[in-house]
């Protein structure tokens, strides 16, 4: 057995630190936050419009599951594939192309159209936003050495909380006294004015690169003329399996924030459409505080020479079982302000995970391996996204209100074993070595 406390193979190519690629580096990401808060706006406008949606369109709730499983019928599959295709296609390109296709997925809705109309373009959404995520941080973390990653990393992961902080007011307000159709339309406008924005200011490191000379594929360290680790390599690491499964957990109540807590908060908990609008947004806002203070832990971890194994992946583990047991007292609890608590701490904290298992996935791979080592566990995990509101409406359909609380129940044991996975598979160091040529 290798001993795991050596330091991890390095498998990435040398990162410039002078300042004109500083400031490029956190524009590129500045402008990739923003692309993850209009991506996850478009993501909740179902959620936000759910009672006028099902009125208009008559859908029981199960139904209204169904049409918002439908957004991931595609939605892995092409993760999977725009990951894949991050490695050998410029990330600009692609990204660019997913913000346009977002808003004209959104038309449909915007210009009247009913139920076949709603699973058409939800299809065509989320074929187009399955890569965002794994393309997006493979696009960031490329400017950054692996122990900058932290913030950057997280930083994407806080634009999809900021997204839905100010959707949830803002859409709310939006489909009050505009109706519903209007929040499609507004969402769509917001995808056309990132892509002007990214058009002109967004650029690869590669092409910055080629700049000076260097080719697309060019590093140091040996890694062009060392064959890169398979997928399948990738894939039967440890370390990936367990990043995996503990993101698999964090989406699967991710879906579930967006589809049903609104309705939950309104329908099952008694609050008014505004309140339960704001409670959603302090739940993302909790969520984007636990990710700061993440990547604010790690980064000091591993700073101070604590390894990867503990501060990214027990720390990742740790916050999910602390939601864990939010979700778990709070499928027992009414209404009430220690509800609110346990609302957000159930909900909030468990999305550290996220930016814990992209970074720790970039750690062990090559760069000409991230894009589609990214893609494939973003593939996996996101298939919690096509059962969570399918199966949590088929509980409210038969149950009523106390569906939402088994719904809730079966959201803490799926964190508490996906904070196992977390705790007890990551290492980043000896998958690193053995991934190593």
């Amino acid at each position: 057995m290798p001993n795991t406390d050596l330091t991890p193979v390095t498998l990435t190519e040398p990162v410039p630190t002078s300042r004109s690629h500083r400031r490029q580096a956190w524009t590129v990401t500045g402008l990739l936050v923003v692309f993850m808060m209009v991506n996850f706006a478009d993501k909740s406008v179902l959620g936000l419009a759910a009672d006028p949606i099902r009125h208009d369109l008559g859908l029981s709730a199960t139904g209204f599951g169904l049409a918002n499983s439908a957004f991931f019928l595609l939605f892995s599959l092409c993760g999977a594939t725009g990951g894949l295709l991050a490695d050998r296609v410029r990330p600009r390109w692609l990204l660019l192309g997913m913000a346009l296709l977002w808003s004209i997925a959104q038309l449909p809705m915007a210009l009247g159209g009913g139920l076949v109309a709603l699973v058409a373009s939800r299809i065509v959404l989320g074929a187009a936003e399955g890569p965002a995520y794994p393309v997006a941080q493979h696009s960031a973390l490329a400017w950054f050495p692996d122990r900058r990653r932290n913030l950057p990393g997280a930083l994407l992961s806080v634009g999809i909380a900021l997204g839905v902080v100010l959707a949830a007011p803002g859409l709310t307000w939006v489909i009050q006294h505009h109706g519903w159709r209007s929040a499609f339309a507004a969402v769509a406008v917001a995808g056309v004015v990132w892509a002007a924005a990214w058009a002109a200011f967004g650029k690869d490191r590669a092409s910055q690169a080629e700049a000076h000379g260097v080719g697309a594929d060019s590093g140091s360290g040996g890694e062009e003329s060392s064959p890169a680790p398979s997928y399948r390599r990738i894939l039967a690491t440890r370390t990936w399996i367990g990043a995996t499964i503990g993101y698999f957990c964090t989406y699967w109540m991710i879906a579930l924030s967006l589809v049903w807590v609104p309705s939950y908060l309104h329908d099952g908990l008694g609050y008014s459409t505004t309140t339960a609008a704001a409670l959603v947004a302090a739940i993302w806002a909790v969520n984007g505080m636990a990710l700061l203070g993440q990547a604010t832990v790690t980064g000091r971890l591993l700073r101070r020479g604590v390894s990867s194994r503990w501060a990214r992946g027990r720390v990742g583990g740790i916050a999910l079982l602390v939601s864990a047991l939010g979700c778990g007292a709070l499928s027992q609890a009414a209404r009430g302000p220690v509800t609110v608590l346990l609302l957000v701490v159930g909900f909030g904290l468990c999305g550290a995970m996220s930016t814990v298992a992209v970074t720790t996935v970039a750690e062990i791979v090559p760069d000409r391996r991230r894009g589609g080592a990214l893609g494939l566990m973003n593939a996996v995990v996101t298939t919690g996204g096509l059962i969570a509101p399918a199966l949590t409406g088929y509980l409210v359909d038969t149950q009523g209100r106390a569906g939402y609380q088994h719904a809730v129940l079966l959201a803490a044991v799926l964190l508490v074993l996906g904070g196992t996975a977390a705790v007890t598979l990551i290492d980043p160091a000896r998958d690193a070595r053995r991934l190593a040529p």
